[in-house]
């Protein structure tokens, strides 16, 4: 199963548990794209990035999507919008789990309003998919799709 792993990845922590998790699942026999792995042009171009991000979550089964922050990162929600878009015509396609470990979100496990999730974000996530706050729990459903292959 190919997952498209979304998330913020400008920090050394957010990349490392980023690749952390990413080992985990290729481990379990997933293919997974991590935007930060693939060698850059200098200079960098917004073509450049769009075309390979936008590429590669379109030929993903699933999405993992690290939410955390005070707010979603804003290329993590277009990729979560792009991978929704392409569900509603592939039905071959798994869905989209979104990870949420900042305890600014989860002090209140059912993650409600104001705590940095955009609800639209939330309710395109969870239309096709379900929002988590470990990721074991996320790795458990996508074992599960895996196993529905």
């Amino acid at each position: 199963m190919r997952i498209y792993f979304a998330g913020p990845l400008f920090t050394p922590y957010e990349r490392d548990f980023i690749d952390k998790c990413a080992a985990k699942m290729r481990a379990a026999g997933m293919e997974v794209f991590v935007p930060h792995e693939i060698p850059l042009p200098d200079p960098v171009t917004p073509e450049f990035i769009f075309k390979i991000d936008s590429e590669q979550v379109l030929k993903a089964d699933a999405v993992l999507a690290l939410l955390d922050g005070p707010m979603v990162d804003d290329g993590t929600a277009s990729e979560i919008g792009i991978f929704w878009a392409a569900m509603q015509s592939d039905s071959t396609k798994k869905g989209i789990v979104g990870l949420v470990t900042d305890t600014r979100v989860i002090r209140d496990r059912n993650m409600i309003d104001g705590k940095g999730i955009n609800l639209f974000v939330r309710g395109c996530v969870e239309d096709v998919g379900e929002v988590v706050d470990t990721f074991e729990k996320g790795f458990a459903i996508l074992l599960k799709w895996q196993s529905e292959m």
